[in-house]
This record gives C-alpha cells, sequence and structure tokens, in this order.
C-alpha cells in the first residue's frame, strides 16, 4: 500500500502541476475575481472535459482501490499532461505571470493537497491516496477559489501596505501634475501620445503598456517615481462600478481625460448606465479648478457632460452630427448648447488619409489653426491624437511647438499599427476590439485603394447584446471590405450573417478554425493592386 501511495504522488503531481498552471493562468486573466472565474468555468466547461474522467476514476478508485486501477488512472493523468501541454502551446497571446500572488496561490495549493493527502492517508488509510490524488487534480479549476477566500486577507493586508507606500512616495513629489485617462477604449493610446507630446517640455511619467488596475498603478509609482518627475499620465482601467475610484483615492488626479464610453466589459457592467457612471467617477474626483477633456465626438460622453465645468472638448471631426454622436435621433437631444460647447474645443478638419499616414489641421477655441502630419491612420487615432494636443496646448505647449512631436508620435502596439510586406500591408488593430472601433477600422480600410481584407474573430465581452453588435460589425464590413476571412466559425456566425444579408458575396466571407488558415489564404489572393489586410481584434487566452 505504501509503494502505491508513493507511485501515485509522484505520477499525480505533473499533471497536477500543469492543470493548477492553466487554471491560474485563466484565474490571472480573470483578475482573480471569483465570481468572473465562475462564469468563465461555466462558459470553458467542455475546454477541460478530459477532468471528468480523472474525477471518475478518482471516484471509483476511492470505492474499490486497486494496482489496475492505479494503472489507468496514470494513462489517464498521461494523457491530461499531453493536452496541458499543448493548451500551454496555444495560449501564447498574454502568459501566465508568475507575481507574487500567483506564487502564493501555488503554495497555498500545495500545502493544501498535501494537507489532503495526509488527511485521508491518517484517516482512510493509504489504499485511498490514489483516488484522492485524482480527485485534487480534478478540482483544481474550483479549488483556486476557496485557496482565493483562504488567501484574501493576506492578499488584502498586502495591497493595503501598498497602496499607503504609493500614497506617501506622491506625497514626497507634491508639485506633481496628475493627468487621469480613461475610457472604455483608446485610454493607452492617448496616454502614450500624451508622453510623446509632454516629454520634450516636462519630466512625464506614465504606467507602462496597459498597467491600469489599481495594484498596477501601485507598482508604477513604487517603482518608478522620482522626485524631479512633473507630471504623471495615470492610465485607470475597469470592470466593475467603483474601479476608477478606488484609482482616484490613491492617485488624486487634478486633470482628467475621458477618450470614450461604449460596450466594453458589458459582461461586468451589466449595462451602458454602470459604465458612463463608472467613466465619469474620474470626473467626479477632480478638483475644482481641474481641467476636463472629453472627446466630443462620443454620443454617451455629450449626454453626461453637462454637470462639469471646467470641460475642454476635442473632436476628430468638424462635422456637427458627427460631434454630438451617432444618430439624428440622439443629436437632437442635445440640443443647440452643446453643439455650441463642442465647436469650441479642439476640432480636426482638412483631414486626408496616405498609405504612410495622416494629415489634418487641428483648430483651437481661440481659433488658432495648425497643420498636422502623423504616422498613424483611423479615426479614433485621429480624436485619440487631437485630445493629446488639446491637453498638451492647455499645459502651455503651443500648437506649433506640437508639430514634429505628432509626426514622431509612434503607432501603439496592435492598435491600427501598419507594417509593409512587399506588396502587402498589414493594418493590426488586434487589441481588444470594441463596437465603436471595428467599425472605425472597416471604414479606414474602405479608404485605402487595393484589396481590401479584414481578418477578425469579432468581439468579445458585450453581454447579452454581443451577437447583435457582431451582425451590426457584418454590415459594416460588407460596405468596406473585399474580403471578410472569419476565424472561430460558431463565435463569427453573426457576423457572416450581418455580411451575407448585406449582399456580401458568399465565397469571399469565409469562416475559419484557425487565425494562420485565415492568413494563409489572405496571403495567397491573387488580385491585381496593393493588398491591404486588417487584422481586426484577436481574442484573449480565456475565450
Amino acid at each position: 500500500m505504501l509503494f502505491t501511495a508513493i507511485i501515485s504522488i509522484i505520477c499525480m503531481f505533473p499533471t497536477f502541476g500543469l492543470v493548477l498552471r492553466y487554471n491560474l493562468h485563466m484565474f490571472q486573466l480573470n483578475g482573480y475575481k471569483n465570481k468572473e472565474h465562475i462564469t468563465w468555468l461555466k462558459k470553458n466547461k467542455g475546454k477541460q472535459g478530459l477532468l471528468v474522467f480523472v474525477a471518475i476514476a478518482g471516484v471509483i478508485a476511492l470505492i474499490i482501490p486497486s494496482i489496475w486501477l492505479l494503472a489507468v488512472q496514470i494513462i489517464i493523468w498521461l494523457i491530461v499532461c499531453r493536452y496541458y501541454i499543448y493548451l500551454k502551446k496555444v495560449n501564447t497571446k498574454k502568459n501566465l505571470v508568475y507575481t507574487k500572488r500567483v506564487q502564493r496561490q501555488i503554495l497555498t495549493d500545495i500545502i493544501l493537497a498535501v494537507i489532503v493527502l495526509l488527511l485521508v492517508g491518517f484517516v482512510g488509510g493509504l489504499r485511498l491516496i490514489s483516488g484522492t490524488c485524482g480527485i485534487l487534480v480534478a478540482l483544481q479549476g474550483v479549488l483556486l477559489l476557496v485557496i482565493n477566500l483562504i488567501n484574501k486577507p493576506i492578499e488584502m493586508s498586502i495591497s493595503h501596505y501598498y497602496i499607503n507606500d504609493a500614497k506617501k512616495k506622491l506625497k514626497q513629489v507634491p508639485n506633481l501634475k496628475i493627468i487621469g485617462v480613461t475610457g472604455s477604449y483608446g485610454k493607452t493610446s492617448v496616454k502614450y501620445y500624451l508622453y510623446t507630446l509632454l516629454r520634450e517640455h516636462f519630466n512625464v511619467l506614465i504606467t507602462p503598456e496597459s498597467y491600469n488596475t489599481p495594484m498596477g498603478v501601485v507598482k508604477t509609482i513604487r517603482e518608478s517615481l522620482k522626485p524631479t518627475h512633473e507630471i504623471f499620465v495615470c492610465e485607470m482601467g475597469a470592470r466593475h462600478v467603483g474601479d476608477i475610484k478606488e484609482i482616484c483615492d490613491i492617485v488624486h488626479p487634478q486633470h482628467g481625460v475621458i477618450t470614450s464610453i461604449g460596450a466594453q466589459h458589458i459582461e461586468t457592467f451589466f449595462n451602458i448606465e454602470n459604465i458612463v457612471n463608472t467613466k465619469f467617477e474620474l470626473a467626479d474626483a477632480l478638483p475644482s479648478d481641474g481641467l476636463l477633456f472629453l472627446n466630443g465626438d462620443n454620443t454617451y460622453i455629450m449626454e453626461h457632460a453637462n454637470k462639469y465645468n471646467n470641460k475642454i472638448f476635442y473632436s476628430g471631426s468638424n462635422d456637427k452630427q458627427e460631434l454630438v454622436g451617432d444618430s439624428k435621433e440622439k443629436a437632437g437631444r442635445l440640443g443647440d448648447s452643446q453643439n455650441k460647447q463642442k465647436v469650441s474645443g479642439y476640432v480636426a478638419e482638412d483631414i486626408k488619409l496616405s498609405q504612410v499616414g495622416t494629415e489634418f489641421t487641428v483648430v483651437a477655441p481661440s481659433g488658432e489653426k495648425e497643420h498636422f502630419q502623423m504616422r498613424l491612420v483611423g479615426k479614433h487615432n485621429i480624436v485619440n491624437v487631437v485630445g493629446a494636443i488639446a491637453v498638451a496646448n492647455r499645459f502651455g505647449v503651443s500648437l506649433s511647438n506640437l508639430k514634429a512631436a505628432v509626426r514622431r508620435i509612434q503607432p501603439v502596439a496592435h492598435r491600427m499599427q501598419m507594417t509593409q510586406h512587399g506588396n502587402v500591408t498589414i493594418i493590426d488593430d488586434a487589441y481588444n476590439s470594441n463596437p465603436v472601433g471595428s467599425k472605425a477600422a472597416v471604414e479606414t480600410l474602405a479608404m485605402f485603394d487595393g484589396v481590401r481584407i479584414l481578418v477578425t474573430p469579432g468581439m468579445v465581452e458585450l453581454g447579452k447584446d454581443e451577437k447583435e453588435y457582431n451582425y451590426k460589425f457584418g454590415t459594416y464590413a460588407a460596405k468596406c471590405c473585399d474580403y471578410i476571412l472569419l476565424v472561430g466559425k460558431k463565435h463569427t456566425e453573426p457576423i457572416q450573417n450581418g455580411a451575407i444579408e448585406s449582399g456580401f458575396p458568399k465565397e469571399k466571407c469565409i469562416a475559419y478554425d484557425k487565425l494562420e488558415e485565415a492568413l494563409s489564404y489572405a496571403y495567397s489572393i491573387n488580385e491585381e493592386g496593393h493588398k491591404y489586410i486588417l487584422l481586426e481584434n484577436d481574442l484573449p487566452d480565456n475565450y
């Protein structure tokens, strides 16, 4: 019995480790939130269906333990190992980061497994060890929820310590100007554009990459803030009501930028009203003399802007209807007073697109005009750059002094990033697609003269309206593309239906199982003219 128990534990641990690693990865992508992870487990139960056989074999081994059943279990564990090694290879978009929190999760999990095995061994006998090993492997996805609850007091005390330390560091730089940047989309881009425009005149710190959670912001402050910094551009992300307020309570921004509001993370926000209120938590946190920069092309922002003072609008278009929203009905609701407010902001006009980028003129509220050129394409990039210009100008940098900096703006990775490959231009807009951004992306694709090819898996995290949004995306794409190549046959059905029902040729709207297959076909298309391939969205590993 001792021999079989030892063999069971030795053979179980590789499988235990691989299953734990995969579920930890998904748990991390779900923000260490039990509720979100439970939802993910329900939606993706088929992905880990092999664990059902592990559990069944484990239960049988508990009832009628034998050396033969152990052999069967080991075979099943080996199959499971191979499957989870495969999952590790395909889940490469965002790797598991072995943070201190993840390390604590792993340690607690191992301690819990050891305690369970010891109790079973002492109480029930060594003959029950092999069955217990199987059940421990099968329950990893669920056990992480228990471990998260066990570790919660520790995690809260550690977070509290780090937050207080970050607040102390901020107090040590009393003249630091803090600009909060939030929005359903565009916030990372605006952050980087601001850094490019301001860094020649100020010592600027920004939250790196997509660090936009409370602990990401705290980590930036604790590790990177120096007494010489003059401006801190703090990106603020949110998946739940109160998330922006939580960050504002840490950094206390003096100024804010709201880049957009739309149906993003609707599964966790539940409705658009919650999203609007959460984004405007930044506006609510500003001091009375703080400047609030608002994207006037966004309907939801315009509808909510009236109660705030010191607001400065910016726009990627000087067309009146575009300034106030996306429908005549909504535009009428807003009234002429808001139209005048909007027009008095920073507005782009005379927009021209070329294969190497975009040129446009910005008109400031004072009437001053300046012509700009940049390497970026896309209407949403124009409005984001105009927003950054507005902030920099209000911080004392003249429009003429911003011209060179705007030319130096680099595309943010996976956000309408253009790269040339011979007769093919890849337009990489693979980061976190949304209804407004996806529409703008295909409309930008339509402006190019050549063979226009869309490659997309569609949009996610849009709640009960997800199919409708993807269907509408298909109708937009039908008007703008020569080919529509879909990744994931089941999830992209609404896009295909929307495109074909809008008159798009069936033979040019094709669904594939894998991105590599779609790209291979895109490159093989043999038509006259330069090829433009738009990569719109790239689903995260937990989809």
